[in-house]
């Protein structure tokens, strides 16, 4: 079954493929985080209208979103309980 992450604008990403989502404020005030970015600059995809909050990561690209990190991740939860009601 494909579960999808709504992550602002039009963009939905399947939660399979998601492998971390990171405050992008705090990446790019970390060497670790602005070296990442860096050599990853080619896969990022701003669909934050240039006001990133959150990097997330899959194994293809990096998108960056106006949601939260937070917000994301409640949007994650959310979708996992409804599963588990559906599925019970």
């Amino acid at each position: 079954m494909n579960v999808f992450l709504h992550i602002g604008g039009d963009f939905s990403v399947r939660v399979g493929e998601i492998l971390s989502i990171y405050d992008y404020e705090a990446m790019k005030a970390s060497e670790a985080g602005r070296t990442f970015l860096r050599k990853r600059e080619r896969t990022l995809v701003d669909i934050s209208d240039g006001r990133p909050k959150s990097a997330v990561v899959t194994d293809r690209n990096i998108y960056l979103s106006a949601l939260s990190p937070g917000t994301l991740k409640k949007r994650a939860e959310e979708r996992e309980k409804a599963l588990y009601i559906v599925w019970e």
